[in-house]
């Protein structure tokens, strides 16, 4: 029995640490965006892509690692993947130009999706239902003190150090992962998947996602919305190739056996679509139209994902104990209030007005996150944990490329490739006023989504 508890402790202490590290180096360049585009001088709308690089890798990685993770060993999926993430980081850190940047951000994004292909996957192995939430609860609060700490120190490093040491240090950070799940984790007696690697499939789901969120992001302009149109054809190709596969990259029969699984993965996909373009626009409303440096606004930034770590293990344990649909629900209301709050920022706003949106968020989030998590894994049969874990990733990811997607949009019709500058402020705040706004009602309809999804215990 002590080996067991062993063993579990060190499942939820790597994938804790594997979760604080992709949140800590995500939110600390968030921070540090503004110097990056400063030193290799890029506009607001390429600058973007400095996240969009990794979410949309990570996200067209995702599935296929879920599913190999299934049936080749989840820990050893999450072993290597942290090797890549390490060997990105540092890439990234090392990179003379824009170009360069990017393409280290799209490997790094592969080991991402390593990571978070596996991460639910492997908890859910070593917690039954019972004790599950609580291990979720705590790995997400992991998450939240990465996103806590990332902007002060991220700003701390970017104003002594330059921004590139925000990459040594999460190199750094994880190497240490990987010695711990390498050498410590044990694979837990679990019934694998069966059954070949649908690499047709992995193809067709890659495709179609570079595809959609490419013309997404330039939806402005013609080829952009013809590329939107394609990539939304292939995803149907995609559907009818799997529906009729015996051994599919992602079974469509697990949305139609669970209304619980359905409606969760939704509810998912919709909160992270209306949240995580904020991080983005409070790092430049802070820095360009409040003027404060960026160890001043990662403090400021720090409200909400501090918020998130200390009501996120009571969150899971809370849905161990009552339908998580209430307590999501709940907290995709709050989202609303905190997003509509937002919409109200100006030049002229107090501290007050921006830490009151942040720390609501931050409630919000943090009350819908791992009770829908739970949900999603408590309505899967064990063989496919690894896919469902992807489907959680899958969602938030998709729906972080989403709500960027929206941004870009908006940026590209508002201020165009133009650099934020004192003349184009008030431009920036329009955009922001109509980004949070469309973000509020994309959430408004969240909650019905996460209601919907039924009970999952009998």
């Amino acid at each position: 029995m002590p080996k067991q508890l062993s063993s579990k402790s060190i499942a939820l202490l790597s994938i804790s640490l594997a979760s604080f590290l992709t949140a800590f180096t995500g939110s600390s360049l968030n921070i540090a965006l503004p110097a990056i585009g400063k030193e290799l001088s890029i506009s607001a709308v390429t600058l973007s892509w400095v996240n969009l690089a990794y979410i949309l890798s990570a996200n067209v990685c995702l599935l296929p690692m879920g599913k190999f993770a299934d049936l080749r060993g989840r820990t050893r999926i999450f072993s290597y993947g942290t090797v890549i993430y390490s060997a990105a980081s540092l890439g990234c850190g090392l990179s003379w130009d824009m170009i360069s940047l990017l393409l280290c951000r799209v490997l790094q994004g592969l080991g991402g999706a390593m990571l978070f292909g596996t991460g639910v996957a492997i908890l859910s192995d070593f917690y039954p239902p019972k004790e599950r939430g609580r291990a979720l609860g705590i790995s997400t609060a992991a998450i939240y003190l990465g996103l806590s700490l990332g902007p002060p120190l991220g700003g701390f490093l970017t104003h002594n150090f330059g921004w590139r040491k925000i990459l040594f240090v999460s190199a750094l950070l994880g190497m240490i992962v990987f010695f711990l799940a390498f050498w410590k984790l044990k694979r837990p007696q679990t019934s694998p998947a069966t059954g070949p690697f649908d690499s047709r499939g992995a193809f067709l789901w890659g495709s179609a996602l570079v595809t959609a969120m490419y013309g997404l992001t330039h939806l402005s302009t013609i080829p952009g919305f013809l590329l939107a149109l394609l990539g939304a054809y292939m995803f149907v190709l995609f559907a009818r190739s799997e529906s009729q596969k015996e051994a599919p990259l992602l079974d469509f029969k697990l949305f139609s056996r669970s209304r619980a699984f359905t409606f969760s993965s939704l509810a998912a996909l919709i909160n992270y679509s209306s949240t995580h373009g904020i991080g983005f626009l409070f790092s430049i409303y802070l820095q360009y139209i409040k003027g404060l440096p960026p160890q001043a606004a990662g403090l400021i930034m720090i409200s909400q994902p501090a918020v998130m770590a200390i009501f996120s293990p009571f969150a899971g344990r809370l849905s161990d104990r009552i339908e998580p649909r209430v307590v999501s629900s709940l907290g995709m209301a709050l989202t609303v209030v905190g997003l509509v709050i937002s919409i109200f920022l100006h030049s002229d706003s107090p501290l007050l007005h921006i830490i009151a949106s942040l720390v609501i968020l931050g409630l919000g989030f943090s009350l819908f996150a791992s009770p829908n998590t739970n949900a999603i894994m408590s309505s899967v049969e064990k063989k496919d944990y690894g896919v469902a874990s992807a489907i959680v990733a899958t969602m938030r990811l998709t729906g972080q490329t989403l709500s960027m997607g929206i941004v870009t949009l908006v940026f590209a019709f508002i201020i165009g490739e133009n650099p934020i500058s004192p003349e184009y402020y008030p431009s920036f705040l329009k955009s922001m006023h109509l980004i949070t706004a469309t973000f509020s009602v994309l959430c408004f309809f969240g909650i019905f989504a996460s209601l919907a999804r039924g009970k999952i215990r009998q």
